[in-house]
């Protein structure tokens, strides 16, 4: 059966959508977004890309050049960001109010975020107490359009004998957050750099009372702030 000219430009949406979203988080860790990078991420050919790029350039959606990538108009940021808060607001939702365990919620908040009314983006907000975070501990953009800076500090560079603290983890593979969730590596959790093997070797870390031994990606996923350092009272 041919799809209705309404299914195809819902889906159009959709893939439009898409595309701006994996440029904004692209380019939150780069300074462009290269064909071959969107094209990793949102699992289709660069050929496509290609053809979706200036599609969105034609509706003043992207910029691209050459050497700086695909960066985002004021209108395509617009757009990206507010999907963006629909997909977050729907984790924590799922999380929080439905009981999805944190490495469901992204494929289910990927199919709701195109659909969800403003209306029903409000109620979840308001549910949800005006929430900062989702359940990965990335920064749910304001209604105004305004995203905290997330944090930026991988676990796998701190020195040895750092301590910090979880701020997010950035990975939607389902099983690595299952065994980040076995280990203790949730958002808010304290952990402290043990030492590390030298040529790439694991990285040994103790959240709460244990110590485990972790590889390099696993460690550039888990995103953390420092502890601050307690200073001694002098001695009287």
């Amino acid at each position: 059966m041919e799809k209705s000219d309404l299914e195809l430009a819902s889906e159009f949406s959709h893939a439009v959508e898409d595309c701006l979203k994996a440029i904004f988080l692209i380019a939150q860790e780069e300074k462009g977004a290269s064909t071959s990078a969107l094209a990793e991420r949102l699992g289709i050919s660069p050929g496509a890309v290609t053809k979706m790029i200036k599609k969105l350039a034609s509706l003043r959606l992207v910029d691209h050049s050459p050497y700086r990538g695909v960066t985002l108009t004021p209108a395509g940021e617009k757009i990206a960001l507010e999907v963006i808060r629909h997909h977050r607001l729907l984790e924590l939702y799922l999380h929080e109010a439905l009981g999805y365990a944190w490495d469901q919620v992204h494929s289910e908040a990927e199919r709701l975020e195109h659909v969800l009314s403003e209306e029903m983006e409000e109620r979840i907000d308001a549910l949800l107490g005006r929430p900062a975070l989702d359940p990965h501990g990335d920064p749910i953009p304001s209604r105004e359009g305004t995203l905290a800076p997330p944090a930026a500090t991988r676990l796998s560079d701190l020195p040895d004998g750092s301590a910090a603290t979880v701020a997010r983890v950035q990975n939607n593979d389902p099983e690595l957050l299952r065994y980040l969730g076995r280990l203790g590596l949730y958002p808010g959790a304290a952990v402290c750099v043990r030492r590390r093997e030298p040529f790439s070797g694991p990285l040994f870390i103790r959240v709460g009372e244990t110590e485990h031994a972790i590889g390099r990606e696993v460690g550039d996923s888990v995103y953390v702030r420092l502890t601050p350092a307690v200073a001694e009272a002098p001695e009287v």
